[in-house]
């Protein structure tokens, strides 16, 4: 856990140190919503807001150069198993930081639009975005190996988030009717 907080303490910092910004960003865009005549206001602003201020730390993590040697493994599980029969701390830091890479965005996107009522539609929303930062690692030759698992295991934790957050999903409105 030291390694994890020296190597990822100062984006944790900068995500605490957001919160109050983020704060004023759900309400000013709450605002400019009720203003133009959004329905939904604020709902689709923290829905927003949350979703992008809690993925972003997360991206910058993936996004940072390591020290090893960029790579490919297409091997679904194969990382997974390594890095579970692995030291204990170095799993949980790794799996439970996969995890919540794209759960601030599973959570969020049903709560936003009835459009993404699904947990299917949020894995594939959640797995798509994972294999563009996968990409982008290797592309980027950051250092890192991009993973089929963990693909696999971000679009798990923004579904698994999306169950978390089920009673407040949006719901279709039919036709005609007007929202209170």
């Amino acid at each position: 856990m030291h390694q994890a907080w020296q190597q990822w303490g100062n984006i944790v910092l900068a995500a605490l140190l957001a919160v109050p910004a983020v704060v004023v960003a759900v309400r000013l865009l709450t605002l400019h919503r009720t203003r133009a005549g959004h329905p939904f206001a604020a709902r689709t602003a923290l829905a927003d807001v949350v979703a992008a201020a809690g993925t972003a730390p997360w991206i910058w993590m993936i996004l940072t150069p390591g020290v090893g040697v960029s790579g490919v493994s297409l091997v679904p599980f194969a990382d997974l198993w390594a890095t579970l029969h692995g030291p204990g701390q170095a799993a949980f830091v790794q799996v439970g930081g996969n995890l919540l890479v794209f759960a601030a965005l599973g959570a969020m996107l049903p709560v936003r639009s009835a459009r993404f009522a699904s947990l299917a539609r949020i894995a594939a929303v959640a797995a798509g975005a994972s294999l563009t930062v996968e990409v982008l690692q290797y592309a980027l030759r950051l250092g890192r190996v991009s993973s089929v698992d963990d693909v696999i295991v971000n679009a798990t934790g923004a579904v698994l988030a999306a169950i978390v957050t089920r009673r407040w999903w949006a719901v279709r409105i039919p036709a005609g009717t007007v929202p209170r």
